[in-house]
């Protein structure tokens, strides 16, 4: 049970205006996998080439990050401490807002290159944004709560990705009513202008809220053998940690880019069409993680419990609803009420320990990416789609375990975290580049190699950790 003392409480004031942001690159990330089949059709790319549109995106974070740690040694002090928290916020969202502007003269000129590296910048910007926002979530009341603040944080991030390809395919096909089956590069020139437009509002909003300039960070718990490492590298639980952050986001990542192109070749739907299943895919991940941020609520034994059983269905509610706002037909979603079940009864399972969590999640995300590879029609698109519930909860784990024992090293360790965002880009890619060989289907392979790799890490870190003096089971409630 959570503690009901006042200072265990989130503080709801200045974590509001945060998850905006967390909002706006869940929006931005999900939007793409619209961007993919458009692009393929409208540039005559192959499926490898259509997963450039990742790969630029994801690619920027670790650029941005290589950036960062340049510039920070370079001034003799950390850029967010330099600057300010605030003043990183709004700028990140000022360089995302110039990168969408470059969309207007690449449909002029009808330029594919153009088009990646306006989504390039727009990375670039995310990347100051998340070594920003991530660090604040957490800080934003007592460790008791830090990592469910993180966990809600990315259910909000997850309200962005569930609409944000309902919005982008509504802006270039209109209503599924309307029977619209032509694709113009011309019609994302509106809607990434008035994104970028929402993208400086909000730099506005942030730079004037209360949200502290410089947040106090934990810097304790660290024996003396662990004080005297000079780096964050240093820690072996970081080190698999970046690799195991690479595999997470390449297999969330990847394993959505890659669906409309199975969908079309495979199962034989049209472009206009794929859009409530992505948008299901990333309401999954929506669904975990407002299912793993309960505990950042204050509530008794009896209600959390129940909360554990209501939460992920009224998400599942809020993806029924924006679907019914934009006309899709609901009746094959119902059905996957069911596999909400897996979810709930694997986060029981787990007990709150990051290591099990991660393990027992990995192991059903191979489940699922195999069922998906043996079956056809909805059952593997389904299967397939489960990834998201399975991938839910997966950052805050590694992030949790990855900088466990780190102290003083702590943001440095975060900032190699977020470095390893790319994996987004190059798995996707990698995948493509699978599916060329072996067949699109069979290529969720790649997936599986990803969640095995997630499986060996939740094994292996348990014991180094322990080696450190840290007990997972102990420190449990504060990071799932």
């Amino acid at each position: 049970m959570m503690s009901t003392s006042k200072h265990s409480h989130t503080q709801w004031a200045q974590f509001i205006p945060l998850v905006t942001v967390f909002f706006f690159w869940g929006f931005v990330a999900a939007s793409n996998d619209i961007l993919i089949p458009v692009f393929k059709e409208a540039f005559h790319l192959s499926q490898t080439q259509s997963q450039f549109v990742s790969l630029s995106f994801y690619v920027a974070y670790t650029v941005g990050s290589i950036l960062y740690l340049i510039i920070s040694k370079w001034i003799g002090d950390d850029v967010t401490n330099k600057i300010g928290y605030k003043n990183s916020l709004a700028i990140g969202l000022c360089i995302s807002a110039f990168g969408t502007l470059l969309f207007y003269p690449a449909a002029n000129s009808n330029s594919f290159p153009l088009m990646l590296s306006g989504l390039f910048i727009v990375g670039l910007g995310f990347s100051l944004l998340q070594t920003a926002a991530n660090p604040l979530a957490i800080s934003l009341g007592t460790p008791d709560t830090a990592s469910q603040r993180l966990t809600l944080a990315g259910g909000v991030n997850n309200f962005g990705t569930t609409i944000g390809p309902l919005i982008v395919s509504f802006a270039i096909f209109g209503a599924p009513s309307a029977g619209t089956t032509t694709m113009s590069i011309d019609s994302v020139k509106i809607p990434y202008l008035v994104l970028g437009a929402a993208f400086l509002l909000a730099a506005v909003f942030l730079k004037f809220s209360s949200i502290p300039d410089r947040p106090a960070t934990a810097t304790s718990g660290q024996t003396d053998k662990q004080e005297s490492r000079r780096s964050a590298l240093h820690f072996p639980q970081l080190v698999m940690g970046m690799i195991a952050i690479f595999v997470y986001v390449g297999v969330e990542v990847s394993t959505a880019s890659n669906l409309p192109g199975y969908m079309e070749m495979t199962q034989g739907y049209q472009t206009k069409d794929i859009a409530p299943f992505i948008s299901l895919y990333w309401a999954s991940l929506m669904i975990g993680r407002w299912t793993g941020g309960v505990e950042a609520f204050t509530l008794n034994a009896g209600a959390a419990k129940l909360a554990k059983f209501l939460v992920p269905y009224a998400a599942f509610s809020v993806f029924l609803l924006v679907n019914a706002i934009a006309q899709h037909d609901l009746s094959h979603f119902y059905i996957y009420g069911l596999v909400v079940l897996v979810l709930i009864a694997a986060d029981i399972a787990s007990k709150g320990n990051p290591a099990r969590m991660l393990l027992i999640f990995s192991v059903l995300g191979i489940a699922g990416l195999v069922l998906g590879m043996s079956t056809s029609g909805m059952v593997s698109i389904y299967a397939f789609t489960s990834i998201g519930l399975f991938c839910s909860t997966l950052w805050p784990c590694i992030f949790t375990l990855a900088i466990s024992g780190l102290g003083r090293h702590t943001g440095q360790g975060s900032n190699y975290l977020i470095m390893m965002i790319m994996g987004g880009g190059i798995v996707s890619w990698l995948q493509g580049v699978v599916s060329e060989k072996i067949g699109i289907q069979l290529s969720y392979s790649v997936g599986v190699a990803c969640f095995a790799y997630m499986a060996f890490y939740a094994w292996k870190v348990t014991g180094i950790l322990a080696q450190q003096g840290i007990n997972l089971d102990k420190a449990s409630k504060l990071s799932h």
